[in-house]
């Protein structure tokens, strides 16, 4: 009998990519905070969790010194932030902001993980019978 891990496992996987996708995004951003006009990004995770994402369409870039456009990763789209208060280099990053959904975001992550974890020790359980 073949096992099927996506629906064993979930989404805490996918899950688990956007979280470590997030964290690159808001880390881009604390990065760029003195950058001028810099625009602070982030993913609607509601977006993802809402829908199932079909296949991406490639777009092809018609030059090669051109940029790739940027795709959906796992369906979530990237945003740009408003900011509370408008810098005056146009810089949109609020490094208090960003430190709180960074740290917002690595707690979740973690939490991801154990869920993760806690799977992958149920399915051990089943293989092998033991508690």
């Amino acid at each position: 009998m073949a096992i099927n891990f996506d629906a064993a496992l979930g989404k805490t996987p996918q899950i688990l990519a956007l979280r470590e996708k997030r964290s690159e995004i808001l880390a881009a951003n604390l990065a760029n905070a003195d950058t001028p006009n810099f625009k602070a990004r982030d993913l609607d995770f509601s977006q993802v969790l809402k829908k199932t994402n079909p296949a991406p369409v490639l777009i092809a870039h018609t030059q090669p010194g051109h940029f790739a456009p940027e795709m959906p990763f796992l369906g979530a789209q990237l945003k740009y932030r408003n900011p509370n208060q408008v810098s005056l280099d146009g810089n949109t990053v609020e490094e208090h902001i960003e430190q709180a959904k960074y740290a917002e975001n690595a707690t979740q992550y973690q939490a991801s993980l154990q869920f993760l974890t806690g799977d992958f020790r149920g399915l051990t359980s089943a293989f092998t019978g033991q508690v």
